[in-house]
């Protein structure tokens, strides 16, 4: 298979698949098999979206197929509820693995016995070098590394303490198995890279089994070859690695040669996708768990209400390239919107409300409206409002002393209520403390349905809920996590957190519609941005997540706009 990139002219392609199909036309593979090899210590997040629709959409669109293979070798941090929730993510992104569900764990009693092949072979050893001393030795990207003095062990010493090794003979950390390559070269990772190590812990799937466990470089690339992989595609952090993938293939006696392909790994602003500090913000409790709305995890993603498409809309967006870049957050933002508006049912919400007395509505009567749940679809149907003589709308939208171009509510100002009746606003009602509580308003009857019979027009069209109705509800507004778009690039990125990231509001007023609205499932506020009900509701408490404003009210609602200085 090749090893080049092809600049791709096609829409919709990349040097990626570009490779692949120069592949499969030049005969070099008759069939394509990817995989993608998550390590189940963490949930998944926007960069393993990008890997996922990568190998799993390479191998959908030309007939393959993809694994899905944990990398199961460091039992320490691996943990059953992460691989549950890898492959809850996967399908939920629209993808499957059918009968190839794979873990390294699998091939423990194989990738020990190559290991053995490479001592027979002289190319591997067992080093007693402590970890400081060996460190050192390794040489820097200057100057060239130095032999172990344990480097010169007979085949048959080698053979014994491996074996002892597997015994669990010896504490962690005692001794290394390490490959024999070359201690001067140039790559630091064919400097006798360390293929396995003692580690005494109980392993999720193999028990107590094992006191030695395989390195990511040893196991990864056997397992490919096992699973016959024809593509393993990774990401550019690997590209140095690719030599001591290859050198392992070529001396040990496997069924099949994979070969290695890196492309760029996805960098969004204002965002962290590293997995330490992703486990660092929930084990700090900088947030409420993997699944918070402010993650960017998949999970926490799906809990804001973001929908499968809008994920793969935003990865097909971004591409893939070799070049590291940037992608701003604004791109996620206008994928989810562009995903959601078409198929987003409207409702209405009021999220700081402000109640309007209508005084020449008579009192004790209400009536039912009819309201389209979407505007540009016919076929979303109606559903019913009640209009009566108390309602609520946002304080926001009155102002007393108003400045130029403020159409919306104010003393003498005349707007239309959605669905409802044109109103105008005759007084402000204060509290004590000189605060604005309510609004007396007088309404034109012969407005209904937001039209007036003789032509005139208002300027501002407001969203309400009844009093007589509406159903109370806790909003949570979310924001950036972190306040700057390069998280950590003056020191430690969780120094940079944003403070203002969530803003609960506990007193707000939704229609009734929105009672039996569908947990995770995105709907349109009216006039504020896409939300979606929480999985904490409850019949007696709606919760609703904020999953992306409106274009023209991002982070209106929050008193503050957000910055798009975003670096790319």
């Amino acid at each position: 298979m090749v090893d080049t990139e092809t600049k791709s002219t096609e829409v919709g392609r990349d040097f990626i698949r570009d490779i692949v199909q120069a592949d499969l036309d030049a005969g070099r593979a008759q069939n394509v098999v990817t995989r993608f090899p998550p390590e189940p210590n963490g949930f998944l997040h926007l960069g393993h979206a990008k890997s996922i629709c990568l190998n799993f959409g390479i191998a959908r669109e030309l007939g393959g197929t993809c694994h899905l293979r944990f990398d199961d070798t460091n039992p320490v941090k691996e943990e059953q509820l992460f691989a549950d929730s890898i492959q809850r993510d996967v399908r939920w992104l629209g993808f499957d693995w059918g009968e190839h569900l794979h873990y390294a764990s699998d091939y423990f009693e194989q990738l020990y016995e190559w290991a053995e092949h490479l001592i027979r072979t002289g190319n591997a050893y067992v080093d007693d070098t402590p970890p400081e001393a060996m460190r050192s030795q390794r040489g820097t990207l200057t100057e060239p590394g130095q032999n172990s003095p344990f480097r010169y062990r007979s085949v048959e010493e080698n053979l014994d303490l491996f074996r002892r090794m597997r015994a669990g003979e010896f504490p962690n950390g005692a001794r290394v198995l390490r490959a024999k390559i070359d201690m001067a070269s140039g790559n630091m990772n064919l400097r006798d890279p360390v293929l396995y190590r003692i580690l005494h812990a109980h392993h999720p799937r193999t028990g107590d089994a094992w006191s030695i466990y395989p390195t990511y470089d040893f196991a990864h690339g056997q397992s490919d070859a096992i699973e016959h992989i024809t593509h393993s595609v990774c990401t550019l952090e690997f590209e140095d690695h690719r030599p001591l993938y290859d050198w392992l293939i070529e001396h040990l006696p496997v069924p099949s040669r994979p070969h290695q392909y890196e492309f760029a790994r996805l960098n969004v602003s204002y965002t962290v996708l590293s997995k330490r500090h992703l486990t660092r913000l929930v084990a700090e409790k900088h947030v409420t768990g993997w699944d918070d709305p402010r993650m960017p995890t998949i999970a926490g993603i799906r809990r804001r209400g973001v929908p499968a498409a809008a994920l793969r809309e935003f990865i097909s967006r971004v591409g893939v390239a070799r070049a590291y870049s940037t992608v701003d957050v604004a791109m996620l933002d206008s994928a989810i919107r562009d995903t959601l508006n078409p198929i987003a049912p409207r409702r209405m919400a009021v999220l700081r409300p402000l109640k309007l007395i209508i005084e020449n509505y008579p009192e004790g009567q209400t009536e039912t409206l009819e309201a389209r749940n979407h505007p540009d679809n016919p076929d979303a149907g109606v559903r019913p409002l009640t209009f009566g003589r108390e309602l609520y709308v946002e304080q926001d939208d009155f102002m007393e002393t108003p400045p130029k171009k403020f159409y919306r509510l104010s003393p003498g100002k005349e707007v239309r209520l959605r669905y409802g009746y044109f109103v105008t606003c005759r007084e402000a009602v204060k509290d004590a403390a000189g605060t604005v509580v309510a609004l007396r308003c007088t309404y034109d009857p012969a407005s209904k349905g937001g039209d007036s019979p003789d032509g005139r027009k208002v300027q501002a069209t407001l969203h309400w809920v009844a009093a007589a109705d509406a159903v109370p509800a806790e909003v949570r507004l979310y924001s950036h996590l972190f306040n700057r778009p390069d998280p950590g690039a003056d020191g430690d990125a969780l120094a940079d957190l944003n403070p203002e990231s969530l803003d609960v509001l506990s007193g707000c007023l939704v229609e009734p519609a929105l009672a039996s609205a569908a947990v995770g499932e995105a709907v349109q506020f009216e006039r504020t941005g896409y939300f979606a009900l929480d999985p904490d509701s409850r019949p007696d408490r709606l919760v609703f997540n904020r999953t992306v404003g409106l274009r023209d009210t991002w982070a209106k609602i929050q008193g503050a706009k957000v910055q798009a200085n975003t670096k790319t």
